[in-house]
Order: C-alpha cells, then structure tokens, then sequence
C-alpha cells in the first residue's frame, strides 16, 4: 500500500504547475487497452509507439524481445518512456500467458482482407492490441493466440502503414470511442496513488535522501 503521507510530502517538493499536471494526466490514463510489440527491429519504431501511448493515455506498454533486443530511444520517445509502464519478455509464449492472465484479449493488428474494421472494433472489451515485425509481422504464435483481428481501411495502392502511425491511428481512435462510453476505463484509486509515487520518485532528484530524511524524522 502507498504511504499517503510520504506521498503528500513529496508532493510539497513538486511546483504546484507539475501537481496539477500529474493530476490531469493521471485522470486520463487508462488500463483497459494496451499495447505490445513482437521483435520490432528498428528501434525508433517502438520508441514512437511509447510515445504514441504516452499521448493517447495507454499506461502500460508490452515489449517483446525473443530475437531483437535493444534499449529504448530516448530521444523518439521524448522521455515517454519515464511514464508509461514497460514490460519486457523474452519470448512471445511468457508474455501473452501474462496479458490474458490479466484479462485481456489479443487483438491482432494485419492488414489482411478478412480482418475487422477500425470502425467496428468493441471498444467495451479489455485488450491488447499487437504489432508485429516491420517485414514479416505478427508471428504465427500470435495470430493463433489472438482472439480477433483488426486492421485500418486503406485505399491507396500502399497495404500496410508504418507499425507506429498504424499504432498511433488505432490508439487515438479506441481511446475516443471508449471515453463516449459508460465503462469504467480509468485507474484504480490504488493505480492513481501507486502512479503519483512513482512519478514522484522520477522527477524528484533527491527522492532517496527526502525519503530517508522522513522516516528518520516522523
């Protein structure tokens, strides 16, 4: 459980602006929907869909890393990285037993003919929404495990889209679709404490010698 008194006396070493902010962003975060990458090669392309999550209020993030494995770009993910949740698995297996363990469905993203429409997606279910290999895509793993497919309409001779626009496209219209909705898609009153703490913890410079200093001075 969060200690609510450390939390408010951290707080005090935040300007009132950054509070604020806090606040407006954390009431705009949601768990509902999230998002995983399977071995994306080029690392500006995770980076952006951090990003994109970042901006559309997806708090968690799934990253896995079976065969690439690289850090983040901190420069494209323009310190998203800082507020969004990462988790990170090495193999494709681990990591959707984990995701449908948290109730989730797995949704592939393809362009292929047979898949469902953006438009028509059920924003009401909780989901993942997976992107795949800039060449090859979703792996068959996946695309076995996934519980429905989705892709973006498309009318030009190109028939795919860059995996962070197609990120970007798919998140800003859930993400708007949902809160039109009546379900309960914000953080927990938990979530909220736990993510002010450790918000607090990131931007604070002096955060473990503030902390001390409190215990040691009740």
């Amino acid at each position: 459980m969060t200690d609510i008194k450390l939390l408010e006396h951290l707080e005090s070493y935040l300007t009132e602006q950054r509070q604020e902010k806090f606040k407006k962003v954390l009431a705009q975060r949601t768990k509902h929907f999230t998002v995983a990458t399977e071995d994306v090669y080029q690392l500006h392309n995770t980076s952006a869909v951090i990003r994109s999550c970042d901006v559309f209020g997806v708090q968690e993030v799934t990253i896995i890393e079976e065969k690439n494995t690289k850090r983040i770009d901190r420069e494209i993910a323009m310190g998203a990285q800082k507020w969004v949740d990462l988790n990170r698995y090495h193999s494709v297996k681990s990591a959707l037993k984990d995701i449908k363990s948290k109730g989730y469905q797995i949704v592939a993203t393809t362009p292929h003919e047979t898949d469902g429409l953006l438009d028509d997606f059920d924003v009401t279910k909780k989901s993942c929404f997976f992107f795949g290999r800039e060449m090859d895509g979703l792996s068959n793993e996946v695309i076995d495990a996934a519980d429905c497919f989705l892709k973006i309409p498309m009318v030009g001779f190109t028939e795919s889209l860059n995996i962070s626009v197609s990120a970007a496209i798919i998140l800003q219209h859930v993400t708007s679709k949902l809160k039109q909705t009546s379900i309960d898609w914000r953080l927990t009153e938990q979530e909220l404490l736990e993510k002010r703490m450790d918000w607090c913890k990131k931007t604070i410079k002096s955060y473990d010698a503030i902390v001390e200093r409190f215990y040691e001075n009740p």
